[in-house]
């Protein structure tokens, strides 16, 4: 199989992880995910990948936690490292090469962020893992995806969730939610629709980068997105 997509970005969020769990990290998504991943790079797929960290700590409101929001940022952070270690793990069990980055340095476990070596492990065949976001708060790891995407030159940013694309409403909640299959980036701005935060969409809107929103969880649907077949929704 050829795929259409040479090198890509994933973006999971921290939750995907949980499965049924009500927190932390499920090892049964894990190996789902490493399984899906190595599907892709067995065919030539160039992978990066971004996962949040709302599993193990999502900045709360600072007026409850009495935390302030930068250093609730940074304690987000730390725990898109914890999962990106824990996918490091289960990819490399799986059989793949594999490579974590940190916008933070913290050399003990992981690479600091360089965008040239990035690019290098790609070429040689790693999936390479970006965690600690961008390295600053106030930014989310939707940012930190469209950024490290245009940055790596990726051809487009997969954006793994629990549906099949992009509706008009949460489809959890509103079963009358029509579903999209193609979309322009104004599309998204005039309807409204909840696809990424506003400063990374702009990101990839003002660098012509592609969006497919899939459902990950659906054992096949990564190696099909990359193989070009009408899987989720795409905004271009």
């Amino acid at each position: 199989m050829l795929p259409k997509y040479n090198r890509i970005l994933l973006k999971l969020s921290g939750e995907s992880l949980m499965g049924d769990r009500n927190f932390g990290i499920d090892p049964k998504m894990l190996e789902q995910y490493a399984i899906e991943i190595k599907s892709i790079t067995d065919i030539g797929v160039q992978v990066a990948v971004v996962i949040g960290g709302g599993n193990i700590y999502r900045g709360m409101n600072e007026a409850e936690t009495g935390i302030e929001r930068a250093h609730g940022d940074y304690m987000g952070m730390l725990a898109t490292v914890i999962n990106g270690m824990a996918l490091q793990a289960a990819l490399e069990k799986a059989g793949v090469k594999t490579r974590l980055q940190s916008a933070i340095e913290m050399e003990q476990v992981a690479e600091p962020y360089i965008r040239r070596k990035a690019i290098r492990h790609l070429e040689k065949g790693r999936v390479v893992i970006f965690g600690a976001g961008t390295g600053n708060p106030y930014f989310t790891t939707d940012t930190a995806g469209s950024l490290r995407a245009i940055e790596i030159n990726a051809q487009v940013i997969l954006k793994g969730t629990r549906v099949d694309g992009i509706y008009t409403a949460d489809p959890e909640k509103d079963p009358t939610a029509e579903r999209f299959d193609k979309l322009s980036f104004s599309d998204v701005i005039s309807k409204g629709l909840k696809v990424m935060d506003m400063t990374a969409f702009t990101l990839c809107q003002e660098n012509n980068l592609p969006i497919i929103v899939f459902d990950m969880n659906t054992t096949g649907n990564l190696l099909d997105v990359v193989a070009g077949k009408p899987v989720g929704t795409i905004v271009n």
